[in-house]
């Protein structure tokens, strides 16, 4: 339990010096909330109903997607793993200390999100916020256990960047946060719904609780957790 404890204190003071956790997860975030948020509130008025919604999905896709695959990297990637198995360190610590930091650090950036935007663009608050933070909740986890699963399959950074990227940027561009997900055509809308952004942005809407939004994110928990489980097997035994 010290070690554990330890770990988390020692993780959360690296994420305070870390430069590309400052830009993923809350500079990068804001200055597009900033930007975007004005611009659709004052295109589309009505869009201040979903703004929260939508930049909460965006923000929980790049931390979780660009953000934290890196950090694993780091660990799983080098020589800190041989430290980890050296020591008898379990090889899962690692992995947990970044999860709950990531997880943080994302409420904390959703949460500024949330006070922002009515107050700069009039957005709309969630009529039932517990049940909204439940749903936000829902979102990061899964999002997160996708993330650790690219910072596990791959060690290098490079290879990793991009592989990141085309999990972010059709979450981002298809699932209905950017513009309604009708105006894109038959199969791109079938590609949209692949990716939990997608499910995570309609759970998060007001009325949007459902066994219907939540089932698939459920079911890419369970598959990640799966994998992740194989994967951290796979770096125990290498």
């Amino acid at each position: 339990m010290n070690c554990f404890l330890y770990s988390l204190v020692l993780q959360w003071k690296l994420d305070i010096r870390s430069k590309s956790l400052l830009v993923t997860f809350y500079i990068v975030p804001l200055i597009f909330f900033l930007i975007m948020g004005g611009i659709f509130t004052s295109v589309i008025p009505e869009m201040g109903s979903t703004l929260i919604q939508s930049m909460i999905v965006m923000s929980v896709s790049m931390g979780a997607f660009l953000g934290l695959p890196p950090s694993l990297v780091e660990i799983y990637g080098s020589d800190i793993k041989k430290i980890y198995n050296a020591n008898g360190v379990p090889i899962y610590l690692g992995l947990v200390t970044i999860l709950l930091s990531a997880f943080v650090h994302l409420m904390m950036i959703c949460i500024v999100i949330l006070l922002l935007a009515p107050i700069l663009f009039k957005a709309s608050l969630p009529t039932q916020l517990p049940i909204f933070l439940l749903s936000l909740t829902i979102y990061i986890i899964v999002s997160l256990s996708i993330g650790c699963i690219l910072g596990l399959t791959l060690k290098n950074q490079a290879k990793l960047t991009m592989l990141a990227q085309l999990v972010f940027l059709p979450s981002i561009m298809l699932s209905g946060i950017m513009f309604p997900i009708s105006l894109l055509p038959d199969f791109l809308q079938v590609i949209g719904h692949v990716f939990p952004a997608y499910w995570g942005y309609r759970l998060m809407l007001e009325n949007g609780f459902s066994i219907e939004n939540l089932w698939y994110m459920i079911f890419i928990f369970c598959i990640a957790v799966m994998i992740g489980i194989l994967l951290l097997n796979k770096q125990k035994s290498e």
